[in-house]
């Protein structure tokens, strides 16, 4: 693996040398656009708007327009605005995991220490294990201030972005009934459905098998064949009442 970004983690007064690597790997099949006619592929030119000729990359600069005016930025300028978040993630304070939504999660990066043998990645390693907490903390990568939770996997400290409060809309415009009455009858059913659906958590018993279908069709297309797709047949419930469709599930998952 490669590294993406070099700096440092830091809680307290200590100060823990790390590179970070992506934990997510892509596992969508990539396709090219392509000319109908004789299938050449089609590739995007970055193009001056004004000479309409193309721009080597070497010579595209960041700019913000400010009134009517371009203002021109070079990477030092991104350093500058947080020169000490640049190349340090900084642990502000410690929550516990449970306490974050699932909403705020973006993605995930694996920390390696960047000397051999690090006793304090070790011990910050241990303590929050021990103490089943997370590290909140913020730092920038590729000229954005993020949020993250430092948090243990295995034997590794993994770095995961979250999304700041004021990303998160509000749910003020939804149509969403807020008085709506359920009676005890149906939450006890709806209760013993989740119970006998319960399960421990294991995200491998999980495959992407839209990808694996579509890879077969490509390769059954390309013999000149139609690969067989498994039509799905939903399962109808006898009526509609909330009560019988609980019921009916029960007995549907007793059976499988």
């Amino acid at each position: 693996m490669r590294s993406i970004w070099k700096g440092s983690l830091g809680f307290g007064l200590v100060s823990i040398p790390v590179k970070l690597y992506s934990a997510i790997q892509s596992n969508s099949l990539d396709f090219d656009m392509l000319d109908s006619r004789d299938h050449s592929r089609i590739r995007f030119q970055r193009v001056n708007e004004s000479t309409h000729k193309e721009v080597p990359y070497d010579k595209i600069v960041k700019g913000y327009k400010l009134d009517e005016d371009y203002v021109i930025m070079d990477e030092q300028d991104f350093q500058d605005a947080a020169p000490e978040k640049s190349k340090v993630i900084t642990i502000e304070s410690f929550v516990d995991i449970d306490d974050v939504n699932p909403m705020f999660y973006e993605t995930s990066y694996y920390t390696e220490p960047d000397t051999k043998n690090n006793k304090a990645y070790g011990l910050l390693l241990q303590a929050l294990k021990k103490s089943k907490k997370a590290g909140l903390a913020r730092f920038v990568l590729r000229s954005t201030e993020s949020l993250c939770i430092v948090h243990p996997v295995d034997n590794v400290l993994v770095v995961t972005r979250i999304r700041f409060g004021q990303q998160i809309r509000a749910t003020d415009d939804l149509e969403v009934a807020r008085d709506m009455t359920i009676s005890k009858k149906e939450l006890d059913m709806g209760l013993m459905l989740i119970d006998q659906y319960a399960e421990k958590f294991d995200v491998t018993k999980f495959k992407d098998e839209y990808s694996d279908s579509l890879l077969n069709i490509i390769k059954a297309k390309s013999k000149g064949k139609r690969a067989k797709v498994k039509k799905l047949t939903p399962h109808k419930t006898a009526g509609t009442d909330l009560y019988d469709q609980l019921m009916e599930s029960l007995k549907v998952k007793k059976g499988a």
